[in-house]
């Protein structure tokens, strides 16, 4: 994507990372076959002084191709642009490590949840943590509690739902492997059979085609989208979203002994206020969203 949110730009400064020492730890007894680096140590949580990278000296990253607004701006996680460019980053300075240290790859959303090694250290593209994920993959704590929401172009029927209910006779559609997919199958139920498509933007074409009324998203992603990407759509409401929470975490191959230590960087940076900073900065642009009845 080429085109970045008028609300980033003010921040975008801000966010590239300067370099400290973070957290500190022992992580030798598991980390395998990875090679390792020396970090400075620091106090409480997780003892990280040896970290367990794929290549020493630098943390490996995975994303999207591409990688969408707003978690990445300009499909470039380099910059540290875009919510979950400037959480890598300052996990990367909690870890001690350089932000010229990081290095970025590529991979598919569905490719990353499959069982096995990787040649990453983790990977970044709103993956939710879910049960049956975390039986194939490790995930490290949330870096961001999501809800879902529902786009549909102004003047269609669903427009003015106000609930579950007034959304079963719609043609929806959400990108595969998604949350927001099992979320129309399952809670939603509409009468007619979930379009699947293989990513955000394959998604968004069929909304610009009128091949669907309405297309679920993150919040995020539907605040950008309908204020940047599709003109004349808008936010129909927030989802519920029941008892449970849905959470994004950094994924990782099954039994990563970085984990903890990831998991202390993202506790400093929580209690900082550092995430809630990023995400005012990135994410919450779109004011008060209703919720549907459930």
């Amino acid at each position: 994507m080429n085109r970045r949110p008028a609300y980033a730009a003010l921040a975008a400064s801000a966010l590239f990372i300067t370099v400290l020492a973070g957290c500190g730890s022992d992580s030798d007894d598991n980390a395998s076959d990875s090679t390792t680096t020396t970090k400075a140590a620091a106090g409480g949580g997780a003892n990280c002084e040896t970290l367990p990278l794929k290549e020493a000296g630098a943390l490996t990253v995975a994303t999207g191709e591409p990688a969408f607004e707003p978690w990445m701006v300009d499909d470039d996680p380099t910059n540290g642009e875009g919510y979950e460019a400037a959480v890598v980053y300052a996990v990367a300075k909690e870890l001690g490590i350089e932000a010229d240290a990081v290095t970025w790859t590529r991979t598919g959303f569905d490719e990353a949840v499959a069982p096995g090694e990787k040649d990453y250290d983790f990977n970044v593209q709103q993956y939710s943590i879910t049960a049956e994920r975390d039986e194939v993959v490790d995930f490290s704590d949330a870096y961001y509690e999501v809800e879902q929401a529902i786009v549909a172009a102004e003047g269609n029927d669903i427009a003015n739902a106000t609930s579950i209910a007034d959304l079963k006779g719609a043609r929806l559609g959400a990108a595969i492997g998604t949350t927001s997919l099992d979320y129309i199958e399952n809670v939603i139920a509409p009468d007619t059979q979930a379009q699947v498509y293989d990513d955000n933007a394959a998604a968004k074409a069929a909304f610009d085609a009128g091949q669907v009324d309405g297309i679920v998203f993150d919040l995020p992603t539907a605040y950008f989208i309908t204020a940047v990407e599709i003109e004349g759509s808008s936010i129909v409401g927030v989802l519920p979203q029941g008892d449970d929470a849905e959470e994004l975490g950094f994924l990782f191959e099954d039994g990563s002994p970085l984990v903890p230590c990831v998991n202390e960087a993202l506790a400093t940076l929580t209690e900082d206020g550092t995430l809630e900073t990023l995400q005012e900065t990135w994410l919450n642009q779109g004011g008060d969203i209703p919720t549907l009845e459930s």
